[in-house]
């Protein structure tokens, strides 16, 4: 049995599983108070169903979800054997914060959770730890001239990987980009399938409008589908997912030699090009969209002038 979709934007990450009715009513319900309640986008209600499907799986299976039943036992060995197989930082992060989050629906639909999430420890994460990985200019430049190269669709490709490189814009939000969104006189772009699920309006760079005329002049098919963006599949065109996007950008990074890179190393770019030419964080997240400056921190360390000005003398040496 499938997953019944909800809105336009529900996951569909579980349309093939076998789950019972019981968990996939219960993960329709779920899925619809992370969209409507917390506001979450696609991508991550995506990968919490996918995660509590599994729990539910392994306790309920054919029968009725009953919380009282599922013991912090339950919770514990689910955690080890999901951590066995992948036993990464990331890993762990995910799965304690879709265990979590949850449970915190449950609690508000009156169960008693709180024995559950005792035995969901956080595991060791540094926040800041790291420093952004980023393209060079030199990397950047490259990346555009292979794009345009690409052998099936290279205006499209060009354009995506400018809207990713100029505007730092997330997979998504390429994807869901339709033609009526760019105010070609006023030189916009209005987002409107984010990940906060607000509208945006930022500025359509020159390059980055000629890339997007030049695909839908010269490659785009002639169809009515308001997507900027869209590709074949079967003999039909369908408007392209985020997951293509990414596929675009990684084939690119890859023929130059950047196997690691990816399209969220892109928006970080963007904001290391920001920071080293005087930026603010708030200029920063407000280009990236971000709803917290909590994560714009991270960029603060490449503003090398300013940490060198507070910075301490190292013990033993010349002050």
């Amino acid at each position: 049995m499938t997953i019944p979709t909800t809105s336009g934007d529900t996951p569909n990450s579980l349309e093939a599983s076998t789950y019972s009715a019981y968990i996939t009513e219960e993960l329709r319900r779920y899925d619809e108070h992370l969209r409507d309640v917390r506001g979450l986008a696609a991508g991550t209600r995506k990968s919490r169903l996918r995660i509590i499907g599994r729990l539910l799986e392994g306790r309920f299976k054919q029968r009725e979800i009953v919380i009282v039943r599922l013991h912090p036992d339950d919770v514990r060995k689910f955690l080890a054997r999901r951590l066995a197989e992948n036993p990464s930082a990331s890993n762990a992060s995910q799965h304690t914060v879709a265990l979590r989050s949850y449970l915190r629906y449950r609690a508000t639909c009156g169960d008693q959770v709180s024995k559950l999430v005792a035995v969901i420890a956080n595991p060791i994460h540094w926040r800041l730890a790291t420093l952004p990985r980023a393209l060079s200019v030199e990397d950047a430049e490259r990346l555009l001239g292979t794009a345009a190269l690409a052998r099936k669709t290279p205006k499209r490709a060009y354009a995506i990987v400018h809207l990713a490189l100029d505007l730092g814009l997330r997979s998504g939000e390429i994807a869901n980009l339709a033609i009526n969104d760019i105010d070609w006189q006023a030189g916009i772009l209005m987002l409107r399938g984010t990940k906060s699920l607000r509208q945006d309006v930022i500025p359509l760079p020159e390059e980055t409008g000629k890339a997007l005329a030049d695909y839908l002049l010269h490659e785009r098919p002639t169809i009515r589908h308001p997507a900027v963006f869209v590709r074949q599949v079967a003999g039909r065109m369908l408007p392209i997912t985020s997951c293509a996007v990414q596929k675009v950008i990684k084939c690119a990074c890859r023929r130059i030699g950047l196997p690691d890179a990816s399209a969220h190393s892109l928006r970080h770019t963007v904001a290391c090009r920001l920071v080293e030419r005087g930026s603010s964080l708030k200029e920063v997240a407000d280009l990236l969209r971000h709803r917290s400056l909590n994560s714009t921190l991270i960029y603060a360390k490449l503003d090398t002038p300013k940490l060198a000005a507070v910075a301490l003398p190292w013990p033993g040496s010349v002050a």
